[in-house]
């Protein structure tokens, strides 16, 4: 059932960036900033926890769930560190996903070959 869930939350994420692309005459850009920040939102007023709870990776892995991430690592590093913790949190949290997507570009960018287009 937590892939069915997940599946639905993730989908309806998707589908509300899908929707603002074609809809509105806001970049690519501008949308994923928008959803980083709605995850940090709904994470300080405490509604995107619970979501995480009910849909897991369905909730995780789309960009609302970067900024969800940011914010708990931020909180985290607050209670630990004090003021200090503002700056390194974000860091300290993102740093897993950020080091994947580096390696795996950087791999990928060895096997293939890009070409210009025509």
């Amino acid at each position: 059932m937590i892939f069915l869930k997940a599946f639905i939350v993730g989908g309806l994420i998707c589908a509300a960036g899908q929707i603002l692309i074609d809809k509105t005459k806001l970049t690519p850009a501008r949308i994923l900033v928008t959803f980083v920040v709605l995850g940090v939102f709904l994470q300080l007023i405490g509604i995107y926890a619970p979501l995480v709870d009910y849909a897991g990776a369905g909730a995780t892995v789309p960009l609302t769930g970067f900024g969800y991430n940011l914010c708990k690592g931020v909180h985290k590093a607050v209670t630990e560190n004090g003021f200090l913790g503002v700056f390194t949190g974000g860091f300290t949290a993102g740093a897993g996903g950020i080091c994947a997507a580096l390696i795996f570009g950087f791999l990928v960018s060895i096997i293939f070959r890009s070409k210009p287009k025509k």
